[in-house]
């Protein structure tokens, strides 16, 4: 028999990472508050990132949900900032969140594994068709097609 601590985990696993239910508890009910979790977590990574929520309008939480439902969270904004880099590389970023993500890539560093820390030095970035610089600790956003 496991012990209680093995049952949770197993449980928020579940939950956060799409794990399988672990035996006893109700498969549907599980799912239900799996996917009332994904919803509040995308409601938190919107306040974040509230132009990449914009951009993808009625498809947020379409995009948002299947993005998330296997990854455990980070926080809001390392949440957005991975969801954001995933749209990049598949060519997806909407046009009208490349300033946000290319503002935020220039004022910090983020290596998707460690807390985003602030860069000290000047830094151009791009996404989406847009180009960010910063240069002491302001970023301007330059062009955007």
């Amino acid at each position: 028999m496991s012990s209680l601590a093995d049952r949770q985990a197993a449980l928020v696993a579940a939950l956060t990472s799409g794990a399988p239910v672990p035996a006893g508890f109700d498969g549907r009910m599980v799912e239900i508050a799996r996917v009332a979790l994904l919803r509040k977590r995308g409601g938190e990574v919107a306040r974040q990132w509230p132009a990449l929520h914009a951009a993808l309008g009625a498809g947020w939480l379409r995009e948002w949900s299947a993005w998330a439902a296997a990854r455990p969270t980070n926080g809001s904004l390392r949440d957005g900032w991975d969801f954001a880099r995933d749209l990049v590389s598949r060519d997806a970023l909407p046009r009208e969140a490349g300033a946000e993500l290319a503002s935020r890539e220039a004022a910090m560093r983020y290596d998707g594994q460690t807390s985003p820390q602030t860069r000290r030095l000047p830094a151009i970035r791009t996404a989406a068709g847009t180009v960010a610089v910063q240069i002491l600790g302001r970023v301007r956003v330059l062009h955007r097609n």
